[in-house]
């Protein structure tokens, strides 16, 4: 068996770990590779499921369109520390939650949207996008 020197060990492992972390980096796509800023969209509806975890929150809003059909919409949203650090929590958008959301919609054209804002029945309206996202246009 070959003597591996400390110094080189702890190199190694020290390697490896960076590694390892970057791994979900490299999974998590930036804002312009998913979605389309000349494509503005806003909708209105009942939020139907929040999913606040790493990398980035997911809500999900039931719209009802002009023929009485319900499209239900994918908004994703900024980090859930970035978000918490702007004062909105988990308990900031609930399910059964009348709102209304603006952002950017995925540029595949699917029911998926980069959620830049949200606005809540009694006025009031927070940022949900990720920092790399465009605000969205009044």
């Amino acid at each position: 068996m070959k003597f591996i020197p400390l110094k080189a060990r702890f190199a190694g492992i020290l390697i490896a770990g960076l590694i390892a972390a970057a791994l979900p980096l490299a999974a998590h796509h930036s804002f312009t590779a998913e979605y389309d800023d000349q494509q503005p969209i806003k909708v209105s509806g009942v939020v139907t499921k929040v999913e606040w975890q790493n990398p980035h929150i997911w809500f999900y809003v039931d719209v009802k369109n002009e023929d009485g059909t319900v499209t239900n919409w994918a908004f994703s949203g900024g980090a859930p520390g970035q978000l918490f650090r702007r004062g909105i929590t988990k308990s900031s958008i609930q399910v059964g939650m009348q709102v209304n959301v603006a952002g950017f919609r995925a540029k595949d054209g699917s029911h998926n949207a980069n959620g830049s804002s949200v606005t809540f029945p009694d006025g009031r309206r927070v940022f949900t996008a990720g920092a790399e996202a465009p605000a969205d246009k009044k």
